[in-house]
């Protein structure tokens, strides 16, 4: 039975057990009888042996045994550290360690034991694992995982603010006390800062202030409680404080001047303010103000949010002529700042502002921003209204006024050098009731001219109505009565309307123009009219239409009558009075006088545009027919591209006449087209040439001296050079014309006569390609 003798059973047998080298041996009689196994030969525990050790190599561990008594049986240790680390005296089962351990790098070592017989090497017992575990001592000091750590606090923060934890890391056992255990201090910077023992890093100064320092290094210190060299790891750590929004802003300068035209745009800038706040630009709030002065109501001041300055912009707009100067004090603060950061500082900044108005050439101002005048309608006054513009400049130079065409198309407006306006025709309420005019003033220099400078302004000419228009029918009536109809009974009720602005007590009077009618008209005095039947039945053969006159009056001032029509048709009716058939009445349609010029001047101007058409023709034919006699002088440009005829074609032009441009010269007699040969006839095509004879060289220049020589000796020429072009191919080619035009079939191998026999379908290429009899005849 096997043994693992340790270094100690309980731990407090290891110094024992690395003092003596041959531990007690322990066999199964010394365990106590519960822990007795008779069926296997091993029984193991833990070795154990401690890291780092000084004593000279080998280390001894521990010792293996078992209870084969055999002579031959031999110790022997199998595993990954087996033979290099670890190895056993293969006799007396001694297990030692031939290198320095290190727990950090390897904590615990499995191996494999073995009893075999040494010459056989077979296994006396079966193979028992068992562990040997690295005693730790504190070989180690704190090491941080960084060297540099960056951390941040707001500035003014109070005592005991946290501000970053680091943490060193020690290699040792955690396990065994003390050996991890980590204290740590700061070498540099405790001024203001503390750390605790779990490496928490705290404020210790409650007035850090960035303005003055912005970043701070502090040098941390991790020491071992209980290390065997005393060493420590260090780190350094770089707080950096965060701005508030503790500082005040001030002005640059105790003073700022600005100039400013009189006429810059209200609320654009005249001039900008700036301040110094030490504070970063996201903590920068000010808010800048006008806190003396009598014009805080002519400027405010604004705040750029991105450049934190002041931005001065007028309300209203400046005037040279009333003040040239505004001077006001302003003030700069900041509402967002907690007051207890800064104890006794002023938290306000002031300033003084002048701004210099600068003289501008203004255009004219007109007293009033717009004008509105009345003006009775049908009336011509010499003053409608007048309007007035000044020069603002101290110059009080002259004003020019006019009124733009495009506001008054009609020209029915004038206005004079003073402003007045008058209307230079009748205006007609109900064409234009309102007329809008566009006045212009100009400033005018010491000679009348215009300096350039000008302004508008709208005016309103409203149209007075007068009684002007008689009242008339309201809508068209079509009355209807049927032939039968008895006395009283009711045709219409009519109504009317007037053009003219209508009161409210206006009252319409209507009556008939005739007595002799066989109706009656009856005036409700509503301004409505009731037309009923006087004398009744109707006879339809007498009239089918009956024109009724109606005078319409009303009350205005004057009173005006007008006359109009009601054309009553003579309807057929059934027994309950319906309509069945009416005669359409014509309708009354009135032409204008000026629809009649209109329609007088539209026949008028065809009647002309065709009188002038016949004119010309007949012009046209009056100079051909005297043109015989005329001589006419032109020249021709004769171009033939054929290959042969065509020449003929030139006898149909007889250029006799031209001999009359020819001084002292007379008129030769025209000879007729036919009775001399052609002038070109004499030049004839050459015959075919024998095959293997090349024609005469002179062909060509023969056809050309001919040619000269009828132009020199040609009598009826022009009297001027001209251009005749003439295509001579020579003698016949042994290929002979390439044209199909002249192709016979004759000159093919193929008889196309039999297209004869395909029917009239095919006449007209039989007629093309198949052969003349005429042809051969005359050959």
């Amino acid at each position: 039975m096997l043994v693992a003798t340790l270094s100690a059973y309980l731990g407090l047998l290891v110094a024992g057990a690395m003092a003596d080298p041959n531990p007690p041996h322990l066999d199964d009689f010394s365990l106590p009888p519960t822990h007795r196994r008779q069926k296997r030969a091993w029984i193991w525990n833990q070795m154990y042996i401690s890291e780092e050790k000084n004593n000279s190599l080998p280390h001894h561990v521990g010792k293996i045994n078992s209870n084969v008594n055999q002579k031959n049986a031999k110790y022997v240790l199998q595993g990954a550290s087996a033979g290099k680390l670890f190895r056993v005296n293969s006799k007396t089962g001694d297990v030692y360690a031939f290198e320095r351990l290190d727990r950090e790098k390897v904590s615990e070592y499995l191996l494999t034991a073995l009893v075999v017989d040494e010459n056989t090497n077979e296994n006396l017992e079966p193979p028992s694992n068992f562990t040997i575990k690295v005693h730790d001592v504190n070989d180690n000091w704190p090491v941080f995982k960084y060297q540099l750590f960056n951390a941040s606090v707001h500035e003014m923060s109070p005592v005991g603010t946290p501000v970053i934890r680091v943490t060193a890391v020690d290699a040792d056992d955690p396990t065994v006390a003390d050996h991890a255990s980590v204290m740590y201090q700061i070498l540099r910077g405790d001024e203001n800062f503390a750390i605790d023992n779990s490496g928490l890093i705290i404020t210790t100064n409650k007035n850090l202030d960035r303005e003055k320092q912005p970043k701070y290094e502090v040098v941390v210190e991790a020491r071992d409680a209980q290390g065997l060299r005393g060493e420590s790891g260090t780190a350094t750590v770089l707080i950096t404080l965060q701005d508030i929004n503790d500082n005040f802003p001030i002005f640059t300068k105790d003073m700022y001047a600005f100039t400013v035209p009189e006429d810059v745009r209200v609320g654009s800038p005249v001039g900008f303010l700036f301040v110094e706040d030490p504070d970063e630009p996201q903590n920068r709030m000010t808010k800048y103000s006008i806190v003396q002065g009598e014009y805080r109501d002519t400027f405010t001041i604004e705040t750029d949010p991105d450049h934190n300055q002041g931005i001065i912009k007028p309300m209203k707009r400046l005037d040279y002529e009333l003040i040239r100067r505004y001077t006001f004090t302003i003030e700069a603060t900041d509402p967002t700042i907690n007051l207890g950061y800064l104890g006794g500082i002023s938290s306000k900044s002031k300033a003084r502002v002048v701004i210099n108005i600068s003289d501008v050439d203004e255009p004219p101002i007109f007293q009033q921003p717009f004008y509105h005048f009345q003006l009775l309608e049908n009336q011509k006054k010499p003053l409608v209204g007048s309007v007035m513009a000044r020069d603002p400049d101290e110059a009080r130079l002259p004003i020019g006024y006019s009124i733009r065409k495009t506001s008054d198309k009609g020209q029915f407006f004038r206005i004079n050098k003073h402003g007045a306006i008058n209307n230079e025709k009748e205006l007609d309420r109900e064409v234009y009731p309102w007329y809008n005019l566009t006045v212009e003033a100009r400033e005018l220099d010491p000679n009348g001219l215009s300096t350039g400078k000008e302004s508008i302004v709208q005016v309103h000419i409203e149209v007075l109505d007068e009684n002007d228009n008689a009242p008339k029918f309201a809508k068209p009536y079509e009355p209807k009565v049927c032939e039968n109809a008895p006395p009283g009974k009711l045709v219409l009720q009519i109504s009317a309307i007037d053009e003219d602005i209508t009161p409210k007590n206006v009252k319409f009077k209507f009556t008939l123009n005739t007595e002799n009618s066989n109706f009656t008209l009856t005036d409700n005095h509503d301004n409505t009219a009731n037309l009923t039947v006087k004398y009744g039945p109707f006879d339809r053969d007498y009239a089918k239409v009956h024109y009724l006159p109606v005078l319409i009056s009303d009350n205005g001032m004057p009173s005006l009558t007008s006359t109009n029509t009601l054309a009553v048709a003579v309807c057929k009716c059934n027994d309950q009075g319906e309509f069945t058939f009416c005669e359409g009445v014509a309708a009354q349609v009135g032409v204008s006088i000026q629809a009649l010029v209109a329609i007088f001047l539209c026949i008028l101007t065809i009647t002309v545009i065709t009188l002038l058409i016949f004119l010309r023709r007949r012009l046209r034919k009056q100079a051909k027919a005297s043109g015989k006699h005329v001589p006419e002088i032109h020249e021709q440009l004769v171009t033939y591209d054929e290959e042969g005829g065509g020449e003929m074609d030139t006898t149909s032009y007889d250029v006799s006449v031209l001999n009359s441009a020819r001084p002292g010269r007379a008129k030769p007699q025209r000879v007729m087209v036919d009775s001399r040969p052609p002038v070109y006839s004499q030049v004839q095509k050459q015959p075919r040439v024998a095959p293997g004879i090349q024609g005469g060289p002179g062909e060509m220049a023969a056809m050309i001296q001919v040619k000269k020589d009828e132009a020199d000796h040609d009598g009826d020429g022009p009297p001027y050079d001209t251009l005749h072009i003439y295509d001579f191919e020579g003698s016949e080619s042994i290929a002979e014309s390439l044209s199909s035009l002249a192709t016979n079939s004759d000159d093919s191998d193929i008889d196309y006569d039999f297209l004869n026999d395909w029917g009239p379908r095919f006449k007209m290429l039989a007629g093309l390609y198949g052969s003349d009899p005429r042809e051969e005849l005359m050959y």
